[in-house]
């Protein structure tokens, strides 16, 4: 029950202590999996927990 746990944007830039423009970067580069309820985006538990174990991916150049 917990990975339906959803976190906000301002929830998720105070935890990984980054700016919302670098998680909204992730989210555009896939490195962060999230999902927009109407203007909003949530991210799950198990989402976040998977961007904090592998990181986030070289963007192609």
């Amino acid at each position: 029950m917990d990975d339906l746990k959803l976190y906000t944007i301002d929830e998720i830039t105070e935890i990984l202590k980054i700016s919302q423009r670098t998680l909204y970067v992730y989210i555009k580069n896939k490195s962060l999996k999230a999902v927009k309820l109407g203007k909003y985006w949530r991210v799950r538990l198990c989402d976040l927990q998977d961007l904090i174990e592998n990181g986030t991916q070289k963007p192609d150049l």
